[in-house]
């Protein structure tokens, strides 16, 4: 392999994660090529970023530039809007209880995009291809991507940031497990008349969760999960009948609500695949996992993705592309990508299931986070970081022992 192969990456795919990873990797040292269009200009979703995730970009220098258009989240409530037998009790997670200001911020995506191509545009290191992957080769020393415009690059690695879907998933022969919900999530922003006091809360219904996240000044964000023919007839409706269907679902806790115009829906699934790297190829964000849209985990967990990557790829810089490096990388995301998809996917099922032991373990388990502190302090400390309420918890362990 020569040496410019040698140090050079191919991202494909520039949603979010992709362009975090170009930006992480060239801030690395690496050179990078990165395929794909520019994101959308006109993403009215938003995403809720943990205080980890908000770490990493400001270790990119981007979270200042986001921070007066996004909307702390300090305060996480579960509540069952359910009219099953068994309904669970209001769970309420305050930042404060365990020491800190703030969960994380709800930025809105096309700030982040923008943000994220800016800091793209400035590093030197990377050569944004804005074209897509039209197919890939994988060699023994190094991967190379044929683009729409018919020019190829090559690398020692590909990171694999396109999608459920990737393409570059599947060209590195990566076998994937689909799960499809009868549901769909219908996401729009929402004014209101009463402040929000940077509450977040997500309403349990019969057909998945009902999300409030809030924006700056008396806005909110909103995921509605339904049923796939349900989404499609609240998209339909006018604005003041569509105002009126969130204003009762949300029980009129914000007051009068005024939806704002742009409404999207998304099928909802769950797809994990047998491994996350393989063949010069590793996967990030929705390429190495999707699920359904509870507990603000989906771009946290890509974030997570790139960090141990880029710490991986720092290992093994004369090849980062190596099945060392690549089983090393599996061996360290499967844990935490298995861990929040398998309670998310848990979480959802017994939302949608009739039965009675369903409904019971759920309302048991959520009450009992609710009741204990030490149990809720675990669950908001393994909500931020996987692995720090556990080791707070053999800390404060030891700390007894010691007295």
């Amino acid at each position: 392999m020569n040496t410019e192969q040698n140090d050079r990456i191919i991202v494909a795919g520039t949603g979010p994660v992709g362009l975090i990873a170009a930006v992480a990797l060239a801030d690395l040292g690496m050179q990078v090529t990165l395929a794909g269009p520019a994101p959308p200009s006109g993403d009215r979703r938003t995403t809720a970023l943990m205080t980890p995730a908000l770490s990493q970009l400001d270790d990119l220098g981007i979270l200042a530039a986001l921070k007066p258009k996004a909307a702390p989240l300090k305060v996480m409530r579960i509540v069952d809007a359910t009219q099953r037998l068994i309904r669970s009790p209001v769970v309420t997670f305050r930042a404060a209880e365990i020491g800190e200001e703030l969960f994380g911020l709800n930025i809105p995506n096309r700030d982040l995009n923008a943000a994220l191509e800016a800091a793209v545009a400035a590093r030197a290191a990377i050569d944004w291809k804005h074209e897509l992957v039209e197919r890939w080769t994988i060699g023994v020393d190094g991967i190379s991507a044929r683009l729409a415009d018919g020019t190829s690059v090559e690398g020692a690695l590909a990171v694999a940031a396109d999608g459920r879907l990737s393409p570059a998933r599947e060209a590195a022969g990566i076998r994937t497990s689909v799960r499809s919900y009868p549901q769909a999530a219908l996401v729009l922003n929402f004014s209101h008349s009463r402040g929000h006091g940077f509450i977040s809360t997500e309403f349990h219904t019969e057909t998945g969760p009902f999300t409030q996240v809030p924006l700056p000044g008396n806005c909110s964000s909103l995921v509605w999960v339904v049923k796939p023919q349900t989404a499609r007839e609240l998209i339909e409706l006018d604005d003041g009948s569509l105002s009126a269907r969130v204003e009762e679902q949300m029980q009129s806790m914000l007051g009068r609500v005024s939806v704002e115009p742009g409404r999207q829906i998304y099928p909802l699934g769950a797809t994990l695949p047998a491994h996350f790297a393989q063949n010069r190829v590793a996967l990030v964000g929705e390429a190495a996992h999707v699920f359904p849209p509870i507990g603000a985990q989906g771009l946290n967990l890509g974030m997570r993705d790139v960090r141990d990557l880029v710490a991986i790829v720092s290992e093994y810089r004369f090849d980062p592309g190596a099945a060392e490096a690549l089983s090393k990388y599996d061996r360290k995301r499967r844990p935490d990508v298995l861990a929040r998809a398998g309670a998310v996917n848990v979480l959802n099922m017994s939302l949608l299931s009739d039965m009675l032991p369903a409904q019971l373990a759920r309302s048991a388990g959520l009450g009992v986070v609710g009741s204990f502190a030490p149990i809720r302090a675990l669950f908001m400390r393994e909500g931020l970081q996987p692995g720090s309420g556990f080791a707070r918890v053999f800390s404060e362990l030891r700390e007894q022992i010691r007295r």
